[in-house]
């Protein structure tokens, strides 16, 4: 009976913590982008401007009790909001019961707020901040290694799995934007956005040359880098895999939502994927 009771409290706790931090992960997709505090000003309704009460700010509770509207001026509560805190309580659950109650499940419900966040990002705005994707990699190659060294894992070993895993998922991704790159340059081919109205196309002795594709953002690279430090060169390459198959479907809802001529980043699918295969490779037997 205490094993169980056990179990379920931390359940409970890592989704009562998940809301509380997709509460956070909200107020890092809103304002990062726009280079404003964390911190302060405290949140305000963006219509009426009136500060937000701590009572009226519980994650998911505040919503269902405001029946999704704004206290003063009843203007309606965007459901991303709700959802984003569902979405981060669901993954730390989720998260706890593929690896249990340990210091390395910390760092995975840090990994998993990363790439809410970075999807939240790229939905919005088109692209991964550097804060998301490198702070997540250097976590992942800086953080992990001596904690999964202190539950017995030789430590070599675990920096290995990071590095290669990080390098390898950038490099493929790297390697298929440059390629794409040379060969629509080849082929003659032109893009709205790419190089830009009026500029020339990189030459090899420019860093765009290296870092700058068509069709894919350089943010992606960096995200499925800091994919690869925590999933390691198995568990990134399901990723990449995953993340084609869905990228499909995120990719024709979006485009119903926004029109043909609105592009998407790929963020949010290799966020979703990565997401998927931290979670059931562990329970599933895969090799991370």
């Amino acid at each position: 009976m205490g094993g169980a009771e056990n179990a379920w409290l931390g359940w409970v706790f890592a989704g009562a913590f998940g809301l509380a931090i997709g509460s956070f992960v909200n107020v890092v997709i809103h304002r990062v982008p726009l280079g404003e505090s964390l911190v302060r000003p405290r949140s305000r309704c963006p219509a009426c401007r009136a500060q937000i009460a701590a009572w009226d700010n519980v994650p998911l509770l505040s919503y269902l009790w405001l029946r999704g509207r704004c206290r003063h001026c009843g203007i309606r509560i965007p459901s991303r909001y709700p959802l984003i805190e569902l979405a981060c309580g669901l993954s730390f659950v989720a998260l706890y019961a593929a690896h249990g109650p340990s210091l390395e499940t910390l760092l995975w419900w840090a990994f998993a707020a990363g790439l809410i966040a970075a999807a939240g990002v790229d939905y919005d705005h088109g692209f991964i901040p550097d804060a998301l994707s490198l702070g997540g990699l250097a976590l992942g190659l800086l953080a992990l290694p001596p904690v999964r060294a202190l539950a017995g894992e030789p430590f070599g070993w675990a920096l290995a799995n990071s590095a290669i895993g990080a390098a390898l998922g950038a490099g493929a991704l790297w390697a298929v934007g440059f390629a794409h790159a040379r060969l629509s340059v080849a082929l003659g081919r032109s893009f709205s956005h790419w190089p830009g109205e009026g500029e020339e196309l990189p030459r090899p002795n420019s860093l765009d040359y290296w870092i700058w594709f068509p069709g894919l953002g350089f943010g992606d690279v960096k995200l499925i880098g800091m994919a690869g430090a925590f999933l390691g060169p198995a568990g990134v390459v399901q990723t990449i895999l995953l993340a084609s198959l869905l990228g499909l479907p995120l990719g024709l809802w979006l485009t119903r939502a926004r029109g043909l001529a609105s592009p998407f980043g790929f963020g949010p699918a290799l966020a979703l994927a990565a997401l998927v295969v931290a979670v059931v490779a562990p329970l599933g037997g895969w090799p991370l």
